[in-house]
């Protein structure tokens, strides 16, 4: 039963004790390592008044500086890196569609690493060995095609690296193979069940859903559950922290995305202040990586917005940390009108509307420099822009326009879908 229900039973279900003592001796472990193996953190660290030798540990990490996206930037592309290049075995980077891109090496041991996680988060989900496993993020510099593959084979799963495109294909493959398991970006997903409904089929063999790299909302969680009758997952991981599924992913009890903490220490701080909030309170996600070894973050933030739920032992058996579904990310919050809010929360709301499909764009239309919002969404004969209207301001607090197009009026794309599309007039 164990092989069934976990990848390493006595990791994931150690004590809070347990995971405590570890973290805080491999915390001291990798200050003292970053510093002996990188110039540019050694820098960083001294002048901020860490002395390796008397770092002590969890009690002493609100002395450490918090890094970003911007340190990676400004050392591109390998100047954080504390192994030599000879010793590095693959790399992946960010999509730098917002400037110069952020770079993760791996050795051998990373690699295996982000295999084990990875691996975890499939037997989670309940993929058991010998499952045909579909696996549709690209493949390529992003890290997802290769983060599912990694962790597939370690997880002993029939992988069907299909990557990403070609809808009809990728569902003649599902039905020829009999996928029990496919990972995707969630949105694709939603292209998927269109393009089923043209060609008249279904996929009665598949029963779990990975999905990852972008805000997944409840709504569209449940639209996927219903349409295609199988359980829907949320993994979490990015290029900084090694790429898809290193943080973890919520179980079957679906109360919150477990995270690994023998391999990551976690923080939740104001996005202002950088104090670290009480369990509970929302505020963005700060990482360190416990066990990574080319490329370890210390106290990375993400720009995530969440909340730790609970420490407590899960129903799944599992006892390390459950975090909230990420609400937003701190750099995609809009402000119109005086209010903020961030797009998953339109999708939230859209999605409540009874006739409304999965596709929309949010608009943002600047003139002469004030701001306003336009939301296009397609739906169902019978949903006016009233209705959509409506719906928005209750959730949101202003009333932005709704326009409401037929069913198949927006771009479908094979990736992340594009949500924002801002525009000066």
């Amino acid at each position: 039963m164990s092989q069934e229900l976990y990848f390493k039973e006595t990791v994931e279900t150690a004590s809070q004790d347990e995971i405590i003592a570890r973290q805080n001796e491999l915390l001291k472990e990798k200050v003292r390592y970053v510093m002996a193996n990188n110039a540019y953190m050694r820098d960083l660290y001294k002048r901020a008044g860490v002395v390796a030798e008397d770092f002590r540990g969890i009690e002493d990490v609100e002395k450490l500086p918090i890094i970003a996206k911007a340190n990676f930037r400004e050392t591109y592309p390998l100047g954080m890196c504390c192994v030599p290049k000879s010793s590095i075995r693959e790399m992946h980077m960010s999509s730098g569609t917002s400037g110069t891109p952020v770079v993760m090496p791996y050795t051998i041991a990373d690699l295996e690493q982000w295999a084990d996680c990875m691996a975890r988060c499939y037997r989670m989900a309940g993929a058991k060995p010998g499952d045909p496993v579909q696996i549709m993020p690209s493949f390529g510099l992003f890290n997802g095609g290769f983060g599912m593959y990694h962790g597939a084979r370690a997880a002993e799963l029939f992988v069907i690296p299909t990557g990403s495109g070609n809808t009809e294909r990728q569902i003649r493959l599902a039905r020829d193979f009999n996928t029990r398991v496919f990972t995707a970006v969630i949105s694709y997903t939603t292209r998927i069940i269109e393009v089923m409904e043209k060609m008249g089929v279904e996929l009665p063999n598949l029963e779990i859903g990975i999905f990852g790299a972008e805000t997944v909302t409840t709504a569209m969680c449940e639209k996927i559950r219903s349409r295609l009758g199988i359980d829907v997952f949320n993994i979490y991981g990015m290029t900084e922290t090694g790429g898809v599924g290193t943080l973890g992913m919520d179980c079957c009890d679906h109360s919150g995305i477990h995270v690994w903490e023998d391999q990551y220490y976690l923080e939740v701080v104001d996005p202002i202040t950088k104090k670290v909030l009480p369990d509970g309170q929302e505020g963005e996600l700060v990482v360190t990586s416990l066990t990574r070894e080319a490329l370890p973050v210390i106290r990375f933030k993400t720009g995530d917005l969440t909340r730790i739920l609970s420490r407590e032992k899960c129903a799944c058996g599992r006892t390390h940390v459950k975090i909230d579904l990420i609400s937003g990310r701190t750099d995609d919050m809009l402000i119109v009108k005086g209010v903020n809010f961030f797009p998953s929360q339109v999708e939230q709301a859209l999605l409540e509307i009874p006739g409304v499909h999965s596709e929309y764009q949010i608009i943002m239309e600047e003139h002469n420099g004030v701001t306003d919002v336009r939301i296009l969404v397609e739906a169902e004969e019978g949903v006016t822009g009233y209705m959509v209207e409506k719906r928005l301001k209750e959730r949101l607090g202003f009333s932005p326009k709704g326009d409401v197009l037929p069913v198949g009026s927006l771009p479908r794309v094979d990736g992340k879908a594009v949500r924002v599309i801002k525009k000066k007039i």
